[in-house]
């Protein structure tokens, strides 16, 4: 079976396939089906922070970084700390390295977010089977206020508007990453220079056009430049559009960055930034 993803916004389609390296196809209200070589793709740093060990044998980086884990051939993963092996953590995923962010630890172990189906995958990994580095980087979207966010150190470096998916196709609300960066897949100019490519899924679309999955990204405005100025809205099959020049604060996120959605109007507030700060 052809292992292909789908990410989707408003009137324009973006097919992830994961056969010959990544080609991507896009269509535009249907019609625009170009599809670039498969050398397109850009590469994403790696966090470069190399973390510390702490007095206990944990691993320790600065309160407002996340510890990332990357690892050259697939390993193994577990149900607990020392418990029973339930299957492996593929080292690429769409044939880009696996660079996933560690949201809890134990001594000798590590708990990493997944970016497969479903939303919400962790598995359990050996320490010592890892690399570890850091990326001082998270990302926040609020579906509720259309906003962006951007923090490192802690500190904000962006608050923009964005385009985020409709009643329909919602943007997906919950812990996710920055997976690898894309080039866009046609010439228009409105997806901007580049596409961030996330761990999302869509929880209302499964299978787009027989693509086998439905995956959220982070690109230009694609049309909706005059939205977006008056305060961002409602515009997308789930993916997240961003003016160009907001979109360029985000090129040199690394994988593994931390991008948590969250809906600030639900009762009681849906968030999980707290859940992905490794402890």
């Amino acid at each position: 079976m052809s292992r292909r993803n789908v990410w989707a916004a408003v009137a324009a389609t973006v097919v992830v396939a994961a056969t010959a390296g990544i080609v991507i196809t896009a269509t535009s209200d249907g019609d625009d089906t170009a599809a670039p070589p498969a050398t397109t793709d850009v590469a994403l740093p790696v966090p470069p922070t190399e973390p510390e060990a702490g007095p206990a044998g944990e691993v320790v980086v600065p309160a407002a970084s996340t510890l990332v884990v990357s690892f050259a051939d697939d390993i193994e993963q577990f149900d607990r700390p020392g418990g029973a092996k339930v299957g492996t953590v593929a080292a690429r995923w769409h044939d880009r390295p696996s660079v996933l962010p560690v949201i809890d630890q134990r001594p000798g172990w590590l708990q990493v977010r997944l970016p497969q189906r479903p939303n919400g995958s962790t598995a359990w990994v050996r320490r010592e089977d890892v690399a570890l580095a850091s990326t001082p980087y998270r990302v926040v979207i609020d579906v509720a206020t259309t906003r962006l966010q951007v923090f490192r150190d802690g500190v904000e470096v962006l608050d923009a508007p964005a385009g985020l998916g409709t009643d329909e196709a919602p943007t997906t609300v919950g812990s996710f990453f920055v997976a690898f960066k894309q080039e866009p897949p046609t010439a228009d100019e409105g997806w901007g220079p580049f596409v961030l490519v996330t761990s999302a899924h869509s929880e209302t679309i499964s299978d787009f056009e027989s693509s086998g999955d439905a995956i959220a990204a982070i690109h230009g405005p694609l049309g909706a430049e005059e939205q977006l100025a008056a305060g961002g809205g409602y515009m997308s099959h789930g993916c997240v559009r961003l003016l160009l020049d907001d979109l360029a604060v985000l090129e040199d996120l690394p994988a593994g960055t931390p991008i948590d959605v969250i809906d600030s109007d639900a009762e009681p507030p849906v968030s999980a930034i707290a859940s992905t700060v490794p402890s």
